[in-house]
């Protein structure tokens, strides 16, 4: 179950389960998986992304993700 989603400043995203592991059928360029993450998360998943190319990570909400 999907539990955190990080957008890089390159467009690539990594998905997370509850227990820290990587879940690779979520995991790609942006434009690639967005609408299959939107489809399969839960509520309780945070997103977050480095904005403007920064190195800080910062937590979104889902419709801003």
């Amino acid at each position: 179950m999907i539990k955190t989603v990080i957008k890089s400043a390159d467009g690539m995203v990594m998905v997370f389960d509850k227990m820290g592991e990587q879940i690779p059928q979520y995991q790609g360029q942006y434009k690639e998986v967005k609408a299959l993450i939107l489809k399969d998360d839960p509520p309780e998943a945070r997103f977050g992304c480095f904005p403007n190319g920064g190195q800080e990570l910062m937590i979104v909400p889902r419709e801003e993700w």
